[in-house]
C-alpha cells in the first residue's frame, strides 16, 4: 500500500529566499539567510481527505511529543553532497546535507514552522522585546526620504529615532554535550564572527588590487552571514558566564527580521582554547575588534571544524547543543548521529540517525531495497513514477517549496556578462518556458514561470510585485534579437560555461536545453557541472553562470545578503547603488504594506540589470517508509528532516 500526503504551500507574505542551505548548530536559517508573518496554512490531508487533528500540525508548529529514545537506527538521504563541517556558519559549509546534519546538533531560541512561521523554542530559552524602537527618516521639503550623498543610504533622524532592544534568557538547564554551560559568551562568539571591522591583519589591499588571483580575504572570519554583527554593532550585553543578555539595534534602530538575528550558540570555550585565549579574552577581542588577537581563533573557526583528509575533527571539538551528537563518518558514504545523553530537552526519538550521501538517481531504489528509510530526491518525472510504482509500503509527501531555481550571472570584469548587451542576449535565448514544460510541469500542474526573486508565485503579493517590476520581456525567447545584441556588442561567438553542483540529472538536462537554444544566437555553452562547484569553483570567481537554487525560510530581507554590494553571499561581483539604498530602507521598514513598493523597486532593478534570471519554484517530492512515525515536511530548506529528532519506527 502506498500513501500520499499533500502539504499545502504556505502563503508567505513577501518572504525571501535564502541561502543554499546554511545553518549552524541551532540555526534553522543562515542568518538566517535564511526568512515575516505567515498565513498559518499547514494542514495536511491524505488521499481520503481526512485532516490531521493535532494542534501542532495544523499550525505548523512542532507537536509536543512525550518521547523516549528507542534503540533503533533510521537511515536517511537528502543529497549526494558530502558532509563538510560542524561549522554551518562557514561559507564553505553552506549546503543541504550539512544543514540537515548540523541542525540536529543544535538548538536555538526559535525555529521555523512547517508553514515558515517563526516560533519560540521554549526548551532552549525565551526572548522578549523590551523596547520596540522606531526608525524615523529625514525628509526633504517634498516629503521624500533624504539619501546620503556618499553611500546612497536613507538618512535617519537620530533625534527622533530610538533603538529596538530585545532581551534573551537561556534555559538554566542548557548545556553543551561536554557538560559546559551554554552562556552569553557563546552568543558573543556567534555575533563576533559576523561583526564588521574585524580585519584580517594579513590582507594587503594594494596586492589585492594589482593581482586578480590574490586570495587573502579582508575579513578575518569567513562567515556566510553578517546580519548579527551588522544590525547589533555593540554585540550581546550581559555577564559572559550568565544566562541573560540584551541586544540593541543602535545603528539601524529597528530590523525587520529581528527575530532571526540571534540564532543558535557556538561553543566559545572550544574556539577560545584553540585560539590560545581564555573565554574572557576571546570576548574582549571581539568587542575591541582586535584582529591580531583573534588570528588563531579565526583560523580554527574558518577551517578547524571542517572535515580534513576524509576525517572528522576530534570529537572533543564538536560539542552539541541539540538532541544528537556526531558519532561516525565515512567520507563520501555516510555520517551517523547518536542521541545526546546530556540534552536537557525532549529526548531524541531514535538512538541513531544515519545520513547516506546518495545520488538522486539511486535514492528511490535504495528506499525500495530498504537500504534507507527516508529520502529527499530532487523531483523528476522518473523519480515520481518510481515512487508511485513501489512495492514497499511508503508515504509520498509533495509540497511546493520555498526553493527556487535560477541562473546567476558573473558580472566581474573578466566575465563576458560584464557587458549588459551580452546579459540581455543570454536572457532572450534561455528557454525558460521550455525548461518548465519539459522537465517540471509533468511533476505538478501548478508550476509556472517565476518572475520574481523576493516573493514566490503562490504568495499573496506576487502579482502586485511583478505587475510593477517586470514587463514580461524575457518570458518568450527571441533568438533573432539575441543574435542582434551580440553583433552590436562586437561578438561573433560568446563562449560561456554553466556550472552547478554535479551530478544532478535535472540540471544537466537544463544546461543541454539552454545550450541547444542559445547556440542559435551565437553562444557556445559548455556544461560546467562540478562535484565541488560551490566549495571550490565559486570562491575563485572564475565562473560565468551558476545554475542552482536558493532555499528559503521565513525571512523578509535575506535577499539583501545576496544582492547588496556588501552582502555576504554576493558572489557575482554585482553592485547597484539604487538597489543598495532600497535594501537599506527595506530592512528597517516594519509595516508590511510599506515594504511592497520597496520590493517592487528591488525586483525592477534586478530585472533591468539582469543580475540573475529566475526560472521556477521547486516542486518538493519526499518519501519515507510507512513505518516511520512523526514525519512532517516543510517548505523551508530542511525539507523532510525538519523534525528528524522526533522520528520513530512503529512497533511491530
Amino acid at each position: 500500500m502506498k500513501l500520499r500526503k499533500l502539504s499545502a504551500a504556505a502563503a508567505i507574505l513577501a518572504s525571501s529566499a535564502l541561502v543554499l542551505s546554511g545553518c549552524t548548530p541551532g540555526d534553522d536559517d543562515d542568518n538566517g539567510n535564511g526568512d515575516d508573518v505567515t498565513d498559518e496554512n499547514g494542514e495536511t490531508t491524505d488521499e481520503g481527505g481526512e485532516e490531521d487533528g493535532d494542534e501542532g500540525e495544523a499550525s505548523g508548529e512542532r507537536e509536543a511529543l512525550d518521547l523516549e529514545t528507542t534503540d533503533d537506527e533510521i537511515h536517511v538521504s537528502v543529497a549526494d553532497v558530502d558532509f563538510v563541517s560542524y561549522n554551518g556558519n562557514a561559507r564553505t559549509a553552506n549546503n543541504t546535507t550539512n544543514s540537515a546534519i548540523v541542525g540536529l546538533m543544535g538548538s536555538s531560541f526559535w525555529y521555523f514552522g512547517t508553514d515558515l512561521s517563526i516560533n519560540p523554542f521554549d526548551e532552549f530559552g525565551s526572548y522578549e522585546v523590551i523596547d520596540e524602537g522606531e526608525a524615523v527618516y529625514e525628509e526633504d521639503e517634498d516629503g521624500e526620504t533624504v539619501l546620503d550623498e556618499e553611500t546612497g543610504e536613507p538618512v535617519i533622524n537620530e533625534d527622533e529615532s530610538s533603538p529596538m532592544v530585545v532581551e534573551y534568557t537561556i534555559s538554566d538547564d542548557a548545556v553543551w554535550s561536554d557538560g559546559t554551560d551554554i552562556t552569553v559568551a557563546d552568543f558573543v562568539l556567534t555575533w563576533g564572527t559576523q561583526a564588521p571591522g574585524i580585519s584580517n591583519p594579513d590582507f594587503d589591499e594594494e596586492a589585492a588590487e594589482e593581482d586578480p588571483d590574490y586570495d587573502e580575504s579582508p575579513h578575518l572570519f569567513d562567515s556566510v552571514s553578517k546580519s548579527f554583527g551588522e544590525y547589533v554593532p555593540d554585540g550581546p550585553q550581559g555577564d559572559l558566564d550568565g544566562k541573560t543578555f540584551t541586544v540593541e539595534y543602535s545603528d539601524h534602530y529597528v530590523y525587520v527580521d529581528w527575530q532571526l538575528v540571534v540564532g543558535g550558540p557556538q561553543p566559545s570555550h572550544i574556539v577560545a582554547e584553540q585560539g590560545g585565549l581564555s573565554v574572557e579574552e576571546l570576548a574582549e577581542a571581539f568587542y575591541e575588534k582586535d584582529g591580531g588577537a583573534l588570528e588563531e581563533a579565526a583560523e580554527f573557526w574558518n577551517t578547524g571544524w571542517h572535515v580534513q583528509g576524509g576525517d572528522l575533527p576530534d570529537a572533543d571539538l564538536l560539542p552539541s547543543s541539540g538532541p544528537y551528537v556526531l558519532d561516525s563518518y565515512a567520507t563520501g558514504e555516510y555520517l551517523s548521529l547518536v542521541a545526546n545523553e546530556d540534552y536537557w530537552g525532549t529526548p531524541a526519538g531514535t538512538e541513531r540517525v544515519t545520513f547516506h550521501f546518495l545520488d538522486d538517481g539511486i535514492m528511490t531504489q535504495a528506499l525500495e531495497n530498504a537500504d534507507v528509510d527516508v529520502i529527499a530526491p530532487q523531483a523528476t518525472v522518473d523519480t515520481l513514477e518510481q515512487l508511485e510504482a513501489s512495492n514497499r509500503d511508503i508515504e509520498i509527501y509533495e509540497q511546493e517549496l520555498a526553493t527556487w531555481e535560477h541562473l546567476d550571472l558573473n558580472h566581474g570584469s573578466e566575465s563576458p556578462f560584464s557587458d549588459h548587451e551580452v546579459r540581455e542576449a543570454f536572457a532572450l535565448c534561455v528557454p525558460r518556458q521550455l525548461i518548465i514544460d519539459n522537465l517540471i510541469a509533468p511533476l505538478s500542474d501548478d508550476i509556472e514561470l517565476l518572475n520574481a526573486r523576493e516573493v514566490f508565485n503562490y504568495q499573496d503579493h506576487y502579482d502586485e510585485v511583478v505587475s510593477e517590476s517586470y514587463d514580461g520581456r524575457y518570458d518568450e525567447q527571441d533568438i533573432e534579437r539575441a543574435r542582434e545584441l551580440l553583433d552590436e556588442a562586437g561578438h561573433d561567438t560568446v563562449e560561456i560555461e554553466i556550472g552547478y553542483q554535479a551530478p544532478n540529472p535535472r540540471r544537466s538536462d537544463q544546461v543541454q536545453l539552454i545550450s541547444e537554444q542559445c547556440s542559435e544566437a551565437g553562444f557556445e555553452i559548455s556544461d560546467g557541472g562540478h562535484d565541488a562547484f560551490f566549495a571550490e569553483v565559486i570562491p575563485t570567481g572564475d565562473w560565468d553562470v551558476a545554475l542552482f537554487a536558493w532555499a528559503g525560510s521565513g525571512q523578509i530581507a535575506s535577499g539583501r545578503n545576496l544582492y547588496h554590494s556588501e552582502g555576504g553571499q554576493n558572489d557575482g561581483n554585482w553592485s547597484n547603488e539604487d538597489l543598495d539604498a532600497a535594501w537599506d530602507e527595506l530592512v528597517v521598514t516594519m509595516d508590511e504594506e510599506d515594504r511592497i513598493p520597496l520590493i517592487q523597486e528591488i525586483e525592477r532593478i534586478l530585472w533591468d540589470d539582469l543580475m540573475s534570471i529566475p526560472l521556477f519554484v521547486h516542486p518538493g517530492t519526499f518519501a519515507a517508509d510507512a513505518s516511520i512515525d512523526n514525519v512532517r515536511t516543510t517548505a523551508a530548506q530542511t525539507g523532510i528532516t525538519w523534525n528528524a529528532d522526533q522520528w520513530q519506527r512503529s512497533a511491530e
